[in-house]
C-alpha cells in the first residue's frame, strides 16, 4: 500500500469571500517561487515549516529560552530571536510559551485530512455557490498534493478554484486547471526588468503559461495587485489590460488595493519589509485604474 500524499499547509481558512465566487475554504499550501517586495502572506515564502512570533501576545517572560535546548547558547536574555541558526523547529518553545505568541507555521497534512475540514462546510458552498480554493505560497510549488486535493475535492462534488503566480512547470499548471473550476491568474508587471526587480523571477514564463492556460481553460480571473509606486502607473496598466484584451477566455479582472496586512506578518517571521511606509491607493487611484482597463473593453472587479 502506498503512502497518502502529503502536503505542508500553512493555513486553512474558512468562510473565505474574496478567492472566488460564494463562501469558501482557501487552503495556503506553504513555499512560493516569488519574492515579491510586498507579499502579504510572507509566512507562506518557504517550503519549510518555520516559527513565528505574535509580538504583541509576547508576555517577555523567557519560557521561550528555557525551554529551548541551545537557549543557553543564544545570545541575548530573555525572549528568543525568531530566527536563530541553532533552531532546529523541535516546537518546546511553542509549547512552553503561555501566551501562544509563539508559534509553528506550516504541518503536514495528508489529502484525506485536508478534505475533511474542507467538508465541515459544504452546506455553505451549497447554498452560496462556492467551493475549495487552493491558495499559498503557490501550489505549483506542490504539484503532486495539490493535484490530489483537487481532485478529491470534484470527486466529493465540490466546486474548486485553483490561485496562482503562474511560475512553475506548464504541464502542472495545465493538470491543475483541469481539475479547477476557475483559475485565478496573478498578473503584477509586464516589463521583464520590473517584474526581477519587485518579484524576483522573470516574467516571461509566466505570461507564457496564462497564454497556454487559457488555451484549454475557459474560467480564468487576472487579479492584479495595485501597489502604488511599484505597478500603479498607466504604462504598466495598460499593457495588462491589453493582455487581458487578448486573452478571450479571460473572463474578468480583480483589481486588488495594496493593503497593510503583511506589515506585522514580515516582523513575525523575522523578516524586514521593503514597504513599511507604503500606504493603499486612494480610491481615486482605484477608479483611475479601472477606467483603463474599461477603455481596453475590460470587465473589473473591486
Amino acid at each position: 500500500m502506498s503512502a497518502p500524499t502529503t502536503g505542508l499547509v500553512f493555513n486553512i481558512q474558512k468562510f473565505s469571500v474574496s478567492d472566488g465566487p460564494g463562501i469558501r475554504t482557501t487552503v495556503f499550501l506553504k513555499g512560493c517561487p516569488l519574492r515579491c517586495s510586498w507579499c502579504h502572506n510572507p509566512e507562506g515564502l518557504s517550503p519549510q515549516p518555520e516559527l513565528l512570533v505574535v509580538e504583541n501576545r509576547c508576555a517577555a517572560c523567557g519560557a521561550c529560552r528555557a525551554a529551548c535546548p541551545f537557549g543557553q547558547a543564544i545570545a541575548g536574555s530573555g525572549v528568543l530571536p525568531t530566527r536563530n541558526k541553532e533552531c532546529v523547529l523541535c516546537d518546546r518553545c511553542v509549547e512552553a510559551c503561555p501566551t501562544g505568541a509563539r508559534q509553528r507555521v506550516g504541518r503536514s497534512m495528508t489529502v484525506d485530512e485536508v478534505l475533511a475540514e474542507i467538508l465541515k462546510d459544504k452546506i455553505f458552498y451549497d447554498e452560496s455557490g462556492g467551493g475549495a480554493t487552493l491558495s499559498g505560497g503557490e501550489p505549483l510549488a506542490q504539484p503532486a498534493f495539490a493535484r490530489a486535493l483537487l481532485a478529491a475535492c470534484k470527486a466529493h462534488g465540490l466546486r474548486t478554484a485553483l490561485d496562482t503566480c503562474g511560475f512553475g512547470c506548464t504541464e502542472d499548471l495545465l493538470a491543475l486547471g483541469r481539475l479547477a473550476d476557475l483559475v485565478l491568474f496573478d498578473v503584477k508587471l509586464m516589463d521583464d526588468a520590473r517584474h526581477r526587480q519587485h518579484c524576483g523571477v522573470p516574467n516571461a514564463p509566466i505570461l507564457a503559461n496564462l497564454r497556454a492556460l487559457t488555451e484549454v481553460h475557459d474560467q480564468v480571473w487576472l487579479r492584479v495587485p495595485v501597489i502604488p509606486g511599484v505597478n500603479d502607473d498607466a504604462a504598466n496598466l495598460t499593457a495588462i489590460a491589453q493582455l487581458a484584451a487578448s486573452l478571450p477566455r479571460v473572463r474578468q479582472v480583480c483589481l486588488l488595493p495594496y493593503h497593510h496586512t503583511g506589515l506585522s506578518k514580515h516582523a513575525r517571521v523575522g523578516h524586514k519589509y521593503a514597504h513599511a511606509d507604503l500606504k493603499p491607493p486612494s480610491d481615486e487611484r482605484m477608479s483611475s485604474a479601472r477606467k483603463i482597463f474599461r477603455e481596453h473593453g475590460v470587465e473589473t472587479k473591486p
